[in-house]
């Protein structure tokens, strides 16, 4: 049996701690990004088995986002009103030096009993960076700095005198006490030839937008590959997005899906596609995130569609689980209404995951 395939899958959701929700769509989104409603949805979710969530890294307004909370602040406050979930918090390489962040997380590490992760997110936006004055760097050259920056908060934490003389950041004998509570997992995310290779060396888990089963099971493929390539030590766990609509009937979901597409509010997707493509097609072969999206796919902004959990809770179970037949570790998770849903999916969802998990398990030792 598998690695994968032995250990059960992850969920996470993401924190809504940007306006305007996880669509580009005048629907309905019963869905709020202040800190009493993330409060209680960080109970919720942990109450219903999710065992993460993902805090989002905004700087400036744009495509139906125009208010954001601070990711790092904003996940401590998730942290200090839960028991058990783990909480990532985005950042971006340029805006955080690697030593502020390495000692943020190690303090709220502390207060925290461990369950602070982070997310490294290489870039995308470039005219957030042109608004707080920060160089935007070519495609390749962020990805090298975020493996940079990875190297730099790892060694920091685990090193009692770190040194780096590297292309983007120098240290010398920098120490920092006390350390994180266990080692904080370091995330990232990307779809490019670039952000591959950086997960293969060096992250312990790699995010990708969404995607069919043979879609992830080729990126998969490949990271698997370049792991062995560059002598990577431990395996790169991997997280698909979606975007969960799971409702009594096929019918009342896909309902929900075709008015959220009906809705778009096409300023604002164009304006985002124009923005991402431009991302995806700035890697040396054209194959970024969001290079082969749709305007229909980026009405969610990670592809989430794309990936299907639209449908009953026993199709959403069955799709979840060809996703980790794929490869997934973990399912990220986004939704209109996110405290009712995100309770509904824990009820009706995950124990048939769970089930049909434990069924594959017997059958692959049944045919050992």
């Amino acid at each position: 049996m598998s690695q994968t395939a032995a250990e059960p899958l992850k969920f996470a959701y993401w924190v809504p701690n940007v306006s305007g929700g996880l669509v580009i769509s005048s629907i309905e989104q019963r869905t709020s990004w202040d800190i009493d409603y993330n409060r209680k949805l960080a109970q919720i979710a942990e109450a219903s088995g999710f065992d993460y969530a993902l805090s989002q890294i905004r700087f400036t307004a744009g495509y139906g986002a125009d208010s954001q909370h601070e990711s790092v602040s904003f996940s401590h406050a998730l942290l200090a009103a839960t028991e058990k979930l783990r909480v990532i918090a985005a950042v971006l390489p340029g805006p955080w030096h690697p030593a502020l962040l390495a000692k943020q997380i190690a303090t709220i590490s502390q207060l925290t009993n461990g369950r602070v992760d982070v997310n490294v997110v290489s870039g995308w936006f470039r005219g957030e960076f042109a608004a707080i004055g920060e160089p935007w760097l070519d495609h390749d050259e962020r990805y090298r700095r975020s493996e940079e920056f990875i190297r730099a908060i790892r060694g920091i934490w685990t090193e009692e005198s770190f040194n780096l003389r590297g292309d983007f950041y120098r240290f010398n004998d920098y120490a920092v006490k006390p350390k994180p509570i266990g080692q904080p997992q370091v995330f990232q995310g990307g779809s490019s030839r670039a952000a591959r290779d950086m997960a293969a060396r060096v992250s312990d888990w790699y995010f990708t937008n969404g995607n069919t089963p043979e879609g992830l099971r080729a990126q998969v493929d490949d990271i698997r590959t370049k792991e062995k390539t560059f002598g990577k030590s431990w395996r790169t766990k991997v997280g698909i997005n979606s975007f969960g609509i799971v409702r009594e009937t096929e019918q009342e979901a896909k309902a929900v899906l075709n008015e959220i597409i009906e809705k778009a509010i096409p300023q604002a997707v164009q304006g985002f596609h124009h923005e991402v493509q431009n991302a995806g097609n700035a890697s040396p072969e054209r194959e970024g995130n969001w290079a082969k999206s749709t305007l229909e796919d980026l009405v969610q902004y990670n592809d989430g569609f794309r990936s299907n959990l639209i449908g009953t809770p026993e199709q959403v179970a069955e799709r979840i689980i060809g996703l980790k037949r794929a490869g997934a570790d973990l399912i990220l998770l986004g939704f209109l209404h996110f405290q009712e849903e995100v309770e509904y999916f824990g009820k009706h969802v995950l124990p048939l995951v769970r089930e049909l998990e434990a069924n594959e398990a017997q059958a692959s030792i049944a045919a050992e």
